[in-house]
C-alpha cells in the first residue's frame, strides 16, 4: 500500500479521437441531403485546429452540430472547444476555426486550489505549469475532491489522470 496517493487535474484533448470524429463527420456530411451541391467542408488542420466552411449561417450551425455530436461520442467534452469568429471566405462562403483548450489557465488553477484548501481535507495541491497535482494519505479524500470539482461548473473541461 502506498504512503501517499496522487492524481493530476488537467484539461487536454486526445487528438487521435478528434481525427476519428472529424472523419466520421465528413462521412455524414457526404451523405446528408441538405448539403448536396454545397461548398461546405470540415478540415482538421496540421496545428490540430478544425476549420468549418459553409454556404450560410444555417449550414454552419448544422456543421457545428454534426461535429460536436461526433466529438461527444468520442468522449471529447464540448467545453474543450474554443470557437473562433465566423468570417467571410472565398466564393460567398463563411469560415469558422475551432481550436482546443489545452491546460488549465493560471487564474482558474488558483481558483481550484483555493476551493480544495477550503474543503479542509488533508490534501496537498500544487500548480505545475498547466495542471494541478493533488496528493494525500487517504484515497477517500482525493475522491471527495474529485467529486467536488466535477460538481463545479467550470467553463473548461476537467479530467483526472495519473491516479495512483
Amino acid at each position: 500500500m502506498a504512503d501517499t496517493h496522487s492524481l493530476d487535474i488537467v484539461c487536454k484533448v486526445e487528438i487521435h479521437e478528434v481525427k476519428n470524429a472529424v472523419d466520421q463527420a465528413k462521412k455524414q456530411l457526404a451523405v446528408r441531403y441538405d448539403f448536396k451541391g454545397s461548398k461546405s467542408s470540415i478540415t482538421l488542420n496540421k496545428d490540430d485546429s478544425i476549420t468549418l466552411i459553409a454556404d450560410d449561417d444555417y449550414k454552419l450551425k448544422s456543421l457545428t452540430d454534426i461535429l460536436t455530436e461526433k466529438l461527444a461520442k468520442r468522449a471529447i467534452p464540448s467545453k474543450a472547444l474554443v470557437f473562433g469568429k465566423t468570417e467571410k471566405a472565398l466564393g460567398n462562403t463563411i469560415r469558422q476555426v475551432i481550436t482546443f483548450q489545452s491546460g488549465i489557465p493560471m487564474d482558474k488553477a488558483k481558483e481550484i486550489v483555493k476551493l480544495i484548501k477550503g474543503m479542509k481535507l488533508k490534501v496537498q495541491s500544487q500548480i505545475q505549469e498547466d495542471k494541478i497535482r493533488l496528493s494525500g494519505k487517504k484515497i477517500d479524500d482525493l475522491q471527495t475532491v474529485m467529486q467536488t470539482i466535477k460538481d463545479q461548473d467550470y467553463d473548461f473541461a476537467v479530467q483526472f489522470e495519473n491516479y495512483k
